[in-house]
């Protein structure tokens, strides 16, 4: 009725009560909407942890998200980067993109720190390297199309974008589920697998 998306609708929310250069209060406000106005498909707080979690060991100097969507995760990742570490996020939907950008800079992360590209995972993970200067990545997180999760894993590998040793970090491989690249994952033998237990979220 008010002609403006959920997404755009929670950006609002967080304008009028989130703390601008505050990621961790982006989050918590993200959350507040998400649990008492309305569902957005974030990470959220429980799987969050799993992700801090992981970037507290780790420590990666280059990130790859696949799925934008708000910029929730985005914000979840950039805020546990190390000192000169750089985050390179894909979306593929304009409109969510636009959501993302402004929630992005509102949590006070520079295009030296997050590099958001607008455009289909098929067609920007091809010219990463070339186009946007990613060598390799040390840790990729994907949250986007389930049904693109074997396919861009196989494009990173084509491309020799992932360095050795790198994590590979899906979200929802067993509910809505993504079989062809849990499968893969576990018996190609390239990986080490391991499954996180989670709610969904909110």
């Amino acid at each position: 009725l008010t002609g403006t998306s959920r997404e755009q609708r929670a950006f609002q929310y967080l304008l009028t009560h989130a703390i601008p250069g505050d990621p961790h209060h982006i989050l918590q406000t993200f959350d507040q909407w998400c649990y008492h106005c309305e569902h957005l498909s974030c990470v959220g707080p429980d799987k969050g942890r799993i992700v801090e979690r992981l970037l507290l060991e780790q420590a990666p100097l280059r990130v790859l998200e696949l799925g934008t969507y708000c910029g929730y995760g985005t914000v979840l990742l950039a805020q546990g980067l190390p000192p000169g570490a750089r985050l390179y996020t894909i979306e593929g939907d304009p409109r969510h993109a636009a959501v993302a950008e402004k929630v992005i800079r509102l949590a006070g992360f520079s295009e030296q720190t997050v590099e958001l590209i607008v455009g289909p995972s098929e067609e920007v993970i091809p010219r990463l390297r070339e186009k946007h200067g990613l060598m390799n990545a040390n840790l990729v997180f994907m949250d986007h199309w389930k049904r693109c999760y074997l396919r861009d894993l196989q494009l990173l590998e084509s491309h020799q974008l992932l360095a050795e040793g790198a994590t590979i970090l899906a979200d929802n491989v067993l509910f809505p589920g993504a079989p062809h690249f849990l499968q893969y994952a576990k018996t190609c033998g390239k990986y080490h697998c391991k499954v996180h237990r989670a709610r969904l979220e909110y």
